[in-house]
């Protein structure tokens, strides 16, 4: 696989733009480079399992429809770039106790800073802690670079548009039992986030279900997912500046233990392309937050 030292992320511009909507996939990056597997205690199966597998595959039709798609290139377990820049975890930057600096919320003291301490399943990572340098470089290298991007995707929809909605992509495992609300006939396909209707309006929200429920699929909001930092620090409805998560069950298109496209990945795919053409035209095209009737 490539390094991460090359370019922490790929965007795919549209040769039409159609309206004011950014596409970005921060988890689907796959380059992990011989120094980080060397550093990590983890084989590479192991390290991958932090991953948005192929999301960025699955939106990749974003494009032809006209928005563009950011993807980081680099993995989730070297650096999330969907948490706060100071999201420090003191468990394992040494000396970071000692800075005048840092965030300790439940998700970094669970290990998921915005440096990972576990992967998805709860492994460690490392052996050893990980030096302030080498936690700045990694964000001055991936992290930083990967926000100007997509704020600047951000600020251009808006100049051109008056407004802008920022798609957060993710994918998720199919969710445990304890997670799920006895009201649900079956697991939930997909989960809608808005920061529990902080990050973008209730009209979004429901023309976004109503797609996805017209191709069948279980969806939920907010639950167990209502958004990260990306949704949170991009999502500003009153300034006409809106975001939203969207989050893709695994099983309906991978294989979780092989890490591999299975049969379904041709239909969910298709389902979001459709979606996706649907949302822009629909929300480019509504005055305010009224959506044109279906």
């Amino acid at each position: 696989m490539a390094s991460e030292s090359d370019r922490p992320f790929t965007v795919i511009e549209p040769d039409r733009p159609a309206g004011p909507i950014v596409f970005s996939s921060p988890h689907s990056g796959r380059a992990y480079s011989p120094a980080f597997q060397e550093m990590s205690r983890l084989d590479l199966a192991t390290l991958r399992r932090s991953e948005d597998s192929f999301v960025d595959e699955l939106f990749a039709d974003a494009p032809g429809h006209g928005a563009p798609l950011l993807a980081a290139t680099f993995p989730r377990s070297f650096v999330d770039v969907n948490r706060a820049a100071d999201e420090w975890d003191p468990v394992l930057i040494h000396g970071h106790g000692r800075l005048p600096r840092g965030r300790v919320n439940d998700r970094v003291t669970a290990g998921l800073g915005v440096i990972p301490r576990i992967v998805a399943t709860g492994v460690p990572i490392y052996d050893a802690p990980l030096s302030v340098a080498e936690v700045e470089a990694r964000l001055a290298r991936c992290y930083t670079p990967y926000h100007d991007a997509l704020a600047a995707l951000m600020d251009r929809a808006y100049r051109r548009w008056g407004r802008a909605l920022l798609v957060d992509c993710h994918s998720m495992p199919q969710p445990s039992a304890e997670l799920l609300s006895a009201r649900l006939p079956r697991p939930p396909e997909i989960v809608l986030g808005n920061r529990y209707g902080t990050s973008c309006s209730p009209e979004l929200m429901a023309f976004l279900e109503r797609q996805f429920r017209s191709f069948g699929y279980m969806v939920v909001r907010n639950e167990p997912y209502a958004g990260g930092y990306c949704t949170q620090a991009y999502g500003r409805p009153e300034s006409g500046i809106e975001a939203v998560q969207i989050e893709v069950s695994r099983p309906l298109y991978m294989d979780e233990t092989r890490l591999e496209k299975t049969a379904g990945f041709d239909t969910v795919r298709d389902h979001l392309s459709q979606i996706v053409r649907r949302l822009i035209l629909h929300w480019s095209n509504a005055a305010g937050t009224a959506f044109a009737a279906e």
